[in-house]
C-alpha cells in the first residue's frame, strides 16, 4: 500500500433513520449519546468525526454548528 493513500482524508457516511415523535429535528439525548460514543470509537483509530445531522421533514440540525461535537 502506498503511504500517500494513507494520508488522504477518509469520508465515512452512514444513513440512519431515527423516529422523532415530535417531527422536530431537535437531537434527543440518545442522538447525543450515540454521537459521542461514535466520536470516541473513531478517535481510537485516528478518525475525526466532523459532523452529525438530524433530519426531520424539511428541518436539519448540525451537531457541529450547535457545538455538540
Amino acid at each position: 500500500m502506498y503511504v500517500a493513500l494513507l494520508k488522504r482524508p477518509i469520508v465515512l457516511t452512514h444513513a440512519n433513520a431515527t423516529l422523532h415523535p415530535s417531527g422536530q429535528a431537535e437531537p434527543s439525548r440518545a442522538d447525543e449519546f450515540l454521537t459521542q460514543t461514535l466520536k470516541s470509537a473513531l478517535a481510537l483509530v485516528d478518525i475525526r468525526l466532523i459532523d452529525h445531522f438530524v433530519v426531520a421533514g424539511d428541518q436539519c440540525v448540525s451537531f457541529a454548528e450547535r457545538g455538540l461535537l
